[in-house]
């Protein structure tokens, strides 16, 4: 699924949209070692008497986020091309994408991500279009950073032999830009927009106000 907007298990199921912490610093290095021969080590004190946590224990204080990786695919007329997500009324239009499994790179994430969405494998090496930030909110209690990366221009016999899991998708759609606009919420639609341009100028994007909560 694509950067879905549902927690978990992939923004809901393994491939959706499912998809704080203290702003604080990084740590001034993280000691050497936390435990010794006769068990766990106290924190110690750095110059200037601060204190160092272990590591476990500063996971704890830093910010936590979930992540996802999406593949704009557009036709030969540079219409982009989205899926309807079953499972998601709030953001029924959606790049191909989703969640990242533990121990994937984003890259890795895209390419299972369409080939489980639609059959389709995109072609590398990987070309980034935009970087997504959004806050917590209500709908999930972590931000959530996520990355598109550009699947090319696919031919219309390419996009007759999309396979959709009827799980997570039951339609596969290419419409100009404009015409996106009311299908969407408006925070979703801008972020359509922005990796549109960012396809058409040659310039990445940076999209940071994908907040949970907000339409």
């Amino acid at each position: 699924m694509t950067a879905t907007r549902h927690p978990a298990p992939h923004v809901p199921p393994a491939s959706g949209r499912h998809p704080a912490a203290a702003r604080s610093p990084a740590p001034p290095a993280a000691p050497r070692s936390r435990s010794g021969p006769a068990g766990p080590v106290a924190p110690e004190r750095g110059k200037g008497g601060r204190m160092w946590l272990p590591p476990e224990e500063y996971a704890e204080t830093v910010l936590k986020a979930t992540a996802f990786a999406c593949v704009y695919f557009t036709d030969e007329a540079d219409r982009p091309l989205q899926v309807h997500a079953t499972y998601s009324p709030d953001h029924p239009w959606q790049l191909v994408g989703g969640t990242m499994d533990p121990g994937e790179r984003p890259w890795e994430t895209a390419v299972r991500e369409c080939r489980e969405e639609t059959g389709l494998t995109p072609a590398g090496p990987p070309r980034l279009l935009a970087s997504v930030y959004g806050l917590p909110g209500a709908e999930w209690p972590y931000s959530t950073v996520g990355v598109v990366f550009d699947g090319g221009r696919l031919t219309e016999a390419q996009i007759g032999s999309v396979r959709l899991d009827p799980e997570e998708h039951d339609e596969v759609r290419v419409l100009p830009l404009a015409e996106w606009e009311t299908l969407m919420p408006p925070r979703d639609f801008a972020r359509l927009r922005a990796v549109a341009r960012a396809r058409r100028t040659g310039v990445a994007a940076y999209f940071d106000t994908w907040d949970w909560g907000d339409a």
